[in-house]
């Protein structure tokens, strides 16, 4: 049964009210933020819609103070993997739209694997499968043969270890489905919370169904799926009114499943072919998005937030101090078109990449920030998932695997594609990390398995 816990005039109540709080109360409600204290709805609002300067400045340093606690200077990495531009709907902001007139494709089971390859080549192990809606030329069992290929492929370096999907709302049944398949986070934006912006940009075609699409993480959780990514596409509706819905959904699913999004992701709304950006009159600007992420990281500390390659490289920089803790690297929004940019073809991306650096590159500018990239699959693997991650990311125990983790990983990715300067500063990171491995026997274990990635004894090493 679908049920509506976004209430339009709750959240548009909240924001005026907003306007009226004063500076005492907002500073009450940062100490309280800096304290690791939870903020309320109306707390919230009051962040979003104040625009004092010195307010702003603090509330960049509490996010990043929360950041920089919980997630210390690690970077998961990931690429996405779209295999078929194939859709039944319409909607005014989105390149793959039906009526859009171009050659359209899904990948082959070959094809499929030529794209693994090149991911697997950058050294990526964990991929985002997207695909259009279109259950006549996407079922739900091509998606499951993607993904039971991309399992199946095996490298001299390993192979892709977690599969995330990011497609359409669907059943319960097609969600039982994934689950069996062995995905890992289940991905899917609501793009705007608004219900009247929501059906006025899906045109036509399922995704008009705002119940339907709302509820989808629900029957996810009806059939097993206890990871589950949310995001929204800030510019479509008011910013503010959506990072509320997103914190709204997010109480649901945790009042309901005792455990809410694992990730939330960011998408900005950027230009695309068949579109026209300034039909949009909700456009957010730099200052306003780096406000946003930075009150959700506040608001929602111990959830991961993910950054993908639509924002620019000088963007992503700033965002990685304020919040974001997945980036999306050497990324390619075409179906086919990892294969397509290595042969200099033309292609029909969904939207426009704003930082097309190479992979190692975006990766080795992160160690001279000095972040640790990490491409850690191991709670997925080991069964650290919905509320038992949780429990232990707000307990402070997950830094006693993730660091470990993404240590061991980054030696691995160092060994298995770095040159050697790239692994003199790999080299340099991970001794200057093992220290702040606080469990003694997990500290000497990963110093054990450093030295055997290093020697060639063993690999996908992880706690």
């Amino acid at each position: 049964m679908s049920e509506n816990f976004i209430n339009q005039k709750y959240v548009e109540d909240l924001l005026e009210n907003a306007k009226f709080a004063d500076n005492a109360s907002i500073s009450l409600s940062l100490d309280k933020a800096e304290r690791g204290e939870p903020l309320s709805h109306s707390e919230i609002a009051a962040l979003l819609v104040n625009e004092n300067s010195e307010h702003l400045a603090r509330i960049f340093e509490i996010a990043g103070q929360i950041k920089k606690r919980i997630y210390g200077n690690r970077i998961v990495m990931f690429a996405p993997l779209y295999v078929s531009d194939f859709c039944v709907n319409r909607c005014a902001y989105c390149n793959f739209n039906h009526n859009h007139d171009f050659n359209r494709r899904k990948l082959t089971m070959d094809e499929l694997r030529e794209e693994v390859k090149i991911l697997e080549e950058m050294g990526h192990k964990r991929l985002a499968v997207e695909a259009g809606e279109h259950d006549g030329e996407c079922p739900i069992d091509y998606i499951l043969e993607c993904i039971k290929t991309i399992y199946d492929m095996k490298f001299k370096n390993g192979e892709i270890r977690r599969v995330n999907i990011n497609i359409a709302a669907t059943t319960t049944e097609n969600y039982r489905k994934l689950k069996n398949a062995g995905i890992g986070t289940y991905i899917l934006f609501q793009e705007t919370y608004h219900e009247p912006t929501y059906n006025s940009v899906h045109i036509s075609g399922p995704k008009t169904d705002f119940a339907w699409h709302l509820n989808a993480f629900d029957r996810a959780q009806d059939a097993g799926i206890d990871d589950v990514g949310g995001g929204v596409l800030f510019g479509l509706a008011n910013p503010y009114f959506d990072v509320l819905g997103l914190l709204l959904h997010n109480e649901h699913l945790e009042k309901k499943y005792n455990v809410g999004f694992h990730t939330i992701s960011v998408p900005r709304l950027c230009p695309a072919e068949g579109m026209n950006i300034n039909d949009f009159p909700n456009l957010v600007d730099d200052e306003t998005f780096a406000k946003i992420v930075a009150i959700i990281r506040i608001a929602v500390p111990f959830t991961g937030m993910i950054l993908s390659t639509r924002e620019s490289h000088d963007m992503r920089k700033k965002l990685l101090r304020l919040g974001i803790s997945q980036i999306s690297a050497g990324s390619s929004t075409g179906v086919g078109g990892y294969a397509k940019r290595k042969s200099n073809e033309a292609l029909t991306p969904q939207f426009t990449v704003n930082d097309d650096r190479s992979a190692v590159s975006i990766i080795t500018e992160l160690m001279d920030d000095g972040y640790i990239p990490s491409f850690c699959t191991a709670c997925y693997r080991g069964g650290r998932t919905g509320d038992r991650f949780m429990s232990l990311a707000k307990s402070g125990q997950i830094g006693n695997v993730c660091l470990p983790n993404a240590l061991m990983t980054l030696c691995e990715y160092s060994m298995d594609y770095g040159d050697n300067a790239f692994r003199e500063k790999a080299a340099a990171i991970i001794e200057k990390e093992i220290p702040q491995i606080a469990n003694e026997t997990i500290r000497g274990k990963t110093i054990e398995n450093v030295k055997k990635i290093r020697s060639g004894e063993g690999r996908d090493f992880f706690v």
